[in-house]
C-alpha cells in the first residue's frame, strides 16, 4: 500500500466533502500519522471509511467524524481540552497540535497504557492520559476551555457541563442508533448553555454513562 496516497485519498475523498474545510485541520492529518495509532490487526484499514474495533466494545471513529469533531471544537492554542474516551490516542494527538493543554480520559487500562505509548512516539509532549470512564469529567483540573467526547452517548452530562469555562464548549454525539447528532453546547452564562445541533453520525458508545429506561410508564 502507498501511505501517503492513501493518507492523500482520505483526507481528499472521506474528509473534505464532509464539509471539512479548515486548512490547518486538513494539513493536521496530512502530518499526524493515523497509521501508527491504529492497532497492528487493522493497518490496512487505516484510512478507511469505517469505524475501527479494539475490542471490549469500543472502537476508533471513522477518519471523517474525528477530523469533523476536531474542527467543530474550534480550539486556540490557549485552551486546556479535557478529551472523553481517548482511545489509541489520535484525536487525543490532533488536539494537542491545535491546543495548550490536554487531558485524555480512557476508561479500558490498556487501550490508556497505548494511547501514552502512541502520544510518546509521536512526540507529543502537551497532552496526558488518566485511566478513568470520564462520566464524572476531571473536576480537580476543571473548568476546561472545551470538551470533547469521543463516541455517543444518550445525553449531555451536568456533571461535565458544569466543568466548562464562561464561553467554553462541549461537543458530544448524543442519542439512540439509528440517529444520532453531534452537538455543540456553549456555556454563555454561569447557568446558562446553549445547544447546536451540527451533523448527523453514528457511533459506538462510550463506557460508563448511564443509559435511559426503554420503558414508558
Amino acid at each position: 500500500m502507498n501511505v501517503e496516497q492513501a493518507r492523500f485519498n482520505m483526507i481528499e475523498q472521506q474528509i473534505r466533502p464532509w464539509d471539512v474545510l479548515d486548512t490547518s485541520v486538513l494539513e493536521l492529518l496530512s502530518a499526524v500519522r493515523r497509521e501508527d495509532f491504529v492497532p497492528a490487526a487493522h493497518q490496512a484499514q487505516a484510512f478507511m471509511d469505517l469505524e475501527l474495533p479494539l475490542g471490549g466494545g469500543r472502537s476508533l471513529l471513522a477518519p471523517r467524524v474525528e477530523a469533523r469533531l476536531v474542527q467543530d471544537l474550534n480550539l486556540s492554542k490557549r485552551d486546556t481540552v479535557l478529551q472523553v474516551g481517548a482511545a489509541t490516542g489520535y484525536v487525543t494527538a490532533l488536539l494537542a497540535h491545535k491546543a495548550q493543554r490536554v487531558i485524555g480520559l480512557e476508561a479500558d487500562p490498556a487501550l490508556a497504557a497505548q494511547a501514552r505509548t502512541n502520544l510518546r512516539k509521536a512526540g507529543v509532549n502537551n497532552a496526558e492520559i488518566v485511566q478513568a470512564d470520564g462520566s464524572t469529567g476531571l473536576a480537580a483540573q476543571a473548568p476546561f476551555d472545551a470538551i470533547l467526547l469521543t463516541g455517543s452517548l444518550a445525553q449531555a452530562p451536568q456533571a461535565l457541563l458544569d466543568q466548562l469555562k464562561v464561553g467554553g464548549r462541549l461537543l458530544a454525539i448524543l442519542g439512540q442508533e439509528p440517529v444520532m447528532q453531534a452537538t455543540l453546547f456553549t456555556r454563555v452564562a454561569a447557568n446558562q448553555f446553549s445547544r447546536q445541533e451540527l451533523f448527523d453520525t453514528v457511533a459506538a458508545r462510550l463506557p460508563g454513562f448511564p443509559e435511559p429506561s426503554r420503558f414508558q410508564f
